[in-house]
């Protein structure tokens, strides 16, 4: 059952992040709203995973405040969920597909007790839910990369968070994969849950987001997609890597450090 929560699911006060003394976040702050998709845009070397990986202390942070429904994140480790980049994940690790969704059980169990039958049953349902119940025994090497990523949300729902953050879960899939992705993060909206996003393609902004971070560093803008999606807003973000072809959103290639680089 989810818990009773009367505060927002993620307060960001202040957050500054810096690597080898070089600033990648600077001051953000943002308080988001609970049961919305919430896409993280901005430009390549923006600090969007760093933004995602700090407020769940797997970076250090320089300054600043981070709140899980109110409490800190240790506090409220169990109340979230995590699906990183796929390039992030050794795929050689010697674990098949139910061993890796099971995983997401350990924060309800402790490391100490091992996963049951009913356990085992509510990952192969979170298998089934992405459509890889009849890969359940299929090492995750032999996997794509889509039924890969696949995998990593199966693991996540297992978790049974209430907050989830995902980084680019879309970068490098096909089509089917990419709309099973967003139809589960729909489900996940109508229980609502709360998701963030880190997020690349403009085009599908608007159709995939009710609330967008605009973050280059900095917090841009914050708000509900219609109202903060903006050309305005946009062109604060991106500067001149931003341009409009054939009605289309465009960024040109960016010399700026990438997310890796900022690493």
């Amino acid at each position: 059952m989810a818990p009773t929560i009367t505060t927002a699911p993620l307060t960001v006060r202040d957050l500054t992040v810096a690597y080898q003394k070089k600033p990648v976040l600077r001051n953000v702050s943002v308080e988001v709203p609970e049961g919305k998709l919430i896409g993280i845009i901005g430009p390549n070397g923006a600090g969007k995973s760093t933004f995602i990986k700090a407020v769940q202390g797997l970076v250090p942070i320089a300054s600043g405040q981070v709140e899980i429904y109110g409490k800190t994140y240790k506090q409220q480790r169990k109340l979230v969920g995590y699906v990183p980049q796929r390039e992030s994940v050794d795929w050689d690790f010697p674990a098949d597909a139910l061993d890796v969704v099971l995983m997401g059980r350990y924060g309800r169990l402790g490391w100490f007790r091992r996963p049951g039958r009913e356990d085992r049953a509510f990952a192969l349902e979170c298998l089934r839910k992405v459509g890889m119940a009849d890969y359940a025994s299929r090492q995750i090497s032999q996997l794509s990369g889509g039924q890969q990523q696949r995998v990593f949300l199966a693991r996540a729902l297992a978790q049974e968070a209430q907050l989830y953050f995902m980084d680019e879960p879309f970068a490098g899939v096909d089509a089917a994969t990419e709309k099973a992705i967003i139809h589960l993060l729909n489900e996940l909206k109508q229980q609502k849950k709360t998701v963030l996003v880190v997020h690349h393609d403009l085009q599908t902004v608007e159709e995939y987001f009710d609330w967008v971070i605009l973050l280059n560093r900095r917090v841009i803008a914050a708000g509900p997609t219609a109202e903060t999606f903006t050309a305005e807003n946009l062109q604060k973000t991106y500067g001149g890597r931003l341009h409009v072809l054939g009605g289309q959103l465009l960024v040109s290639s960016q010399s700026v450090n990438d997310e890796e680089d900022e690493r």
